[in-house]
């Protein structure tokens, strides 16, 4: 619906803008000169956690990584805040608390924002880093003989299903907490030095979903190794129990017939790949060569990542889920 609606809009053309609306890229991209271009994105939503510092730190988390999804890291962030006036301003406190430690650890300037009052609480930061003009990272400039490689395991939709439907305890997803929490600045740093062709973060549309985008107008297609994907082990439980969050069925929607199923894939599992993430890993289409080097990186930092996938040849569909 939105991309419907954007066409309706009148737009200045600037030749300066080297991505825009029109693509599906994590931010936009303007050059400044022949050395300097920002990067430029925002995001905000609503408590996926009951602890509100908590909440902070994972919505900044999931900010700041499209910035990293682009190939560079975050300088100057404002933050992005409504807030009912019913609730105590303790619990906003806590949650820009939570965002200023994170923007921290990420070394960027946390400089201001804008507060509305709403009826439910929602946060998020626009984010501003700087790149060479030739040198950022796109979603769909995959190669042929690239790996697909994921730097988290997914799954924390279903997750957060289950948590608001009282069935889990946020003791019980701390690894998920552990990942949302963790800036994607990881990810992007152990790629540094490698030749990397593309990347996303895996966030609303899922795995299925932004795997989609990568290929989407290419002359490729991409496999992807269900059984190699990372995730967390009670998705499987819950999912059989029918706990299958409502962004799931869009992102079934959006990939359409792009996706061709090559074995029998349990049912659990073909939700699992168009579950939608909240501050999820980074997808990288490298040579395989440097995607074992990023492997071993990551491996040392105990970061459940690997080998998910590979680009071929242009198929009948995009997407081809094997084993």
């Amino acid at each position: 619906m939105l991309s419907n609606v954007l066409k309706q809009l009148n737009i200045i053309d600037d030749n300066n803008l080297l991505l825009g609306m029109e693509t599906t890229d994590d931010a936009a991209v303007y050059k400044i000169n022949d050395d300097m271009a920002i990067v430029y994105t925002l995001d905000f939503f609503t408590p996926i956690v009951n602890d509100p510092y908590t909440f902070g730190k994972i919505s900044a988390a999931n900010s700041l990584s499209d910035v990293y999804a682009m190939g560079c890291e975050p300088l100057l962030c404002l933050n992005i805040v409504g807030f009912p006036n019913c609730m105590d301003e303790s619990i906003l406190t806590e949650i820009l608390r939570g965002s200023a430690d994170k923007v921290a650890e990420a070394g960027c300037i946390l400089a201001g924002g804008h507060t509305i009052q709403d009826d439910e609480p929602k946060f998020g930061l626009s984010v501003i880093g700087l790149v060479h003009p030739r040198e950022y990272w796109r979603n769909n400039t995959i190669e042929e003989g690239d790996v697909i490689f994921l730097t988290k395991p997914i799954g924390v939709g279903v997750l957060n299903t289950a948590l608001k439907g009282g069935l889990l305890q946020e003791k019980e997803i701390k690894e998920a907490i552990q990942m949302m929490e963790m800036l994607n600045k990881v990810g992007y740093d152990a790629a540094k030095g490698l030749d990397i062709h593309a990347c996303t973060d895996i966030t609303g549309f899922g795995l299925a979903g932004h795997a989609y985008e990568m290929t989407n107008g290419t002359n490729y297609s991409m496999e992807i190794y269900h059984q190699a994907i990372p995730f967390y082990k009670e998705c499987e439980e819950f999912l059989n129990m029918g706990l299958i969050p409502e962004g799931t069925y869009a992102n079934y929607d959006y990939v359409g017939d792009s996706i061709r199923y090559d074995n029998d894939l349990k049912p659990w599992m073909k939700d699992l790949l168009f579950d939608p993430q909240t501050s999820g890993g980074l997808l990288f289409s490298l040579p395989e060569s440097d995607a074992i080097i990023l492997e071993k990186r990551l491996k040392k930092q105990n970061i459940p990542s690997g080998i998910i996938g590979k680009v071929i040849g242009k198929e009948d569909q995009d997407l081809i889920i094997k084993e």
